[in-house]
């Protein structure tokens, strides 16, 4: 089944419900939220040819609509390829061209610069009259019928290291995700608000389908993207407010509003998640904000759906081993079984470390003309995630960190997260990420990357004296780098690639 067809059922049931808001102002109900999408599919067909399977990108900061242009492109049968807007436009181009798009709809400052780097490519604009026009048109008065092993979504990867990878995701694999959403992460009603301040090429636009389904309203911030003021601000006069968060994001809100003195009005969840959110912040979160978190651990390839731990969980001060419940990613979410195993494939038992496994119908069916990368990564009906963990006996699953980041010190395992983890203990510690380097005795040998506290100072012979009291000797980083900022990726995740490349280099 069409996706898109979640928002026909909708405008049927709740034509005159709010669906589309610009900051608090609506901008479309559900009715003409999906007659727009119509009009956009409509458009896509007579004015391209678009045939159903074709590709379509979405290069635009978010703007309500990035949302019409997402279903439109679903309501034609196509599937969408959605590309970070901070990306520049040759990255963009490399995407679209590796995807064989048919078009791409741009907005604002990206319009320009695609032009110039993929000028035989068709662009769409979405921030002009003409958008207006082009969703006006009469379109198919329902969605193009699709199956659902049917590709909807087609995801690049971050790319750390090497070209991204396009992720085949289907409309079964939307649909499962959807599903879980309300079932281990937050009940969803009519009454709810998804706010988007995260890049909506990322997590924060999967989320749509699930409040769409609901007839919960979709609101963009007047910015566009991250001010932890206006969200703050924004929360209590929207209500019901739900939205996705990376940890940067989190804290980042979290120190404005114990700044303000404020506790969150209006804000009902914050989803964490795409990268690691360290037991110091969110125990600080919890104390200024209450009980609104909810962590989600997934990839790309399982969007959004490997597990949680539920907003009673993030909270529950109780239970003898809540600090380690805390620590965790949660536990299995209810269409994903996870395990552990070593590199040949065997699966460990509790409490044992090796890679991440996931299976169930959220799974992506493989990468975008990539048979060999698929090949490596799906096994055995197993997605074989890259990242280092443990389940324990109640079905706990502690993240250590990406396969290729631990590090191997005369012949020990050192997970990075567990120093990381450690440093930040220390009040004047803001930020911390450590990476390995090099070693001609041992292999490689522990650097730590630290960022203090505004107005605070951070003395290397006191950060040792810190770890040596927590951890063991050989874990401890043998040098500290002192840094402004750490480099990050357009969805906040630390690049480890670059720290690495700045450890060896000295």
């Amino acid at each position: 089944m069409n996706i898109a067809r979640w928002l026909e059922a909708s405008a049927r049931l709740a034509p005159d419900a709010p669906a589309l808001l610009a900051g608090a102002a609506v901008t479309a109900d559900y009715a003409a939220f999906a007659r727009r999408a119509s009009g956009v599919a409509g458009t896509l067909e007579a004015g391209l040819g678009l045939r159903p399977g074709d590709r379509v990108g979405i290069f635009m900061a978010n703007r309500t609509e990035y949302l019409e242009a997402l279903y439109g492109i679903l309501w034609a049968g196509a599937a969408a390829v959605p590309i970070n807007a901070k990306l520049h436009p040759a990255e963009a181009a490399w995407i679209l061209s590796d995807a064989d798009a048919a078009a791409c709809i741009v907005a604002g400052d990206t319009s320009e610069g695609l032009a110039q780097a993929l000028p035989g490519l068709p662009r769409i604009a979405a921030d002009d009259a003409g958008w207006r026009r082009l969703s006006a048109n009469d379109g198919p008065g329902a969605p193009v019928a699709r199956n659902g092993a049917d590709l909807a979504w087609l995801f690049y990867t971050s790319g750390t290291t090497g070209r991204p990878k396009g992720v085949m995701i289907t409309h079964a694999n939307l649909m499962a995700m959807s599903l879980c959403y309300p079932v281990d992460i937050d009940p969803v009603t009519a009454g709810d608000c998804a706010l988007y301040a995260a890049p909506m090429s990322h997590g924060a636009g999967l989320y749509t389908f699930i409040h769409t389904r609901a007839g919960a309203r979709h609101a963009v911030p007047d910015s566009g993207g991250v001010d932890a003021d206006e969200i703050l601000d924004l929360a209590p006069r929207l209500g019901g407010v739900s939205m996705f968060a990376a940890p940067t994001i989190v804290r980042r809100v979290v120190q404005r509003a114990r700044a303000r003195g404020l506790t969150g009005e209006g804000i009902k969840t914050i989803v964490y998640g795409g990268a690691p959110m360290y037991l110091a912040d969110i125990e600080e979160a919890v104390a200024a904000m209450g009980p609104r978190f909810v962590q989600i651990y997934g990839q790309g390839e399982a969007p959004m759906t490997i597990s949680a731990l539920s907003r009673s969980l993030v909270a529950d001060r109780s239970h003898p081993r809540w600090r380690e419940r805390l620590a965790s990613v949660g536990v299995a979410q209810s269409c994903a079984e996870i395990a552990i195993a070593d590199e040949t494939g065997r699966h460990l038992a509790p409490g044992e470390t090796g890679e991440i496994l996931v299976r169930g119908p959220q799974v992506m069916p493989g990468y975008w003309r990539n048979a060999e990368a698929t090949a490596r990564t799906l096994r055995d009906g197993w997605l074989w995630t890259g990242d280092v963990g443990r389940l324990d006996a109640e079905g706990f699953l502690t993240l250590t960190d990406r396969s290729k980041d631990v590090i191997i010190s005369g012949g020990s395992n050192i997970y990075p997260r567990e120093v990381e983890e450690v440093l930040l203990e220390h009040p004047n510690v803001a930020e911390a990420a450590v990476v390995g380097r090099p070693h001609p005795e041992w292999g490689e040998e522990v650097v730590a990357f630290v960022v203090p506290e505004p107005g605070r100072r951070l003395d290397p012979a006191e950060l040792d004296r810190h770890c040596l009291g927590r951890i063991a000797r050989f874990k401890r980083p043998k040098l500290y780098r002192v840094a402004e900022s750490l480099p990050k990726n357009n969805y906040g995740k630390v690049l480890k690639t670059a720290l690495r490349e700045a450890a060896a280099e000295g």
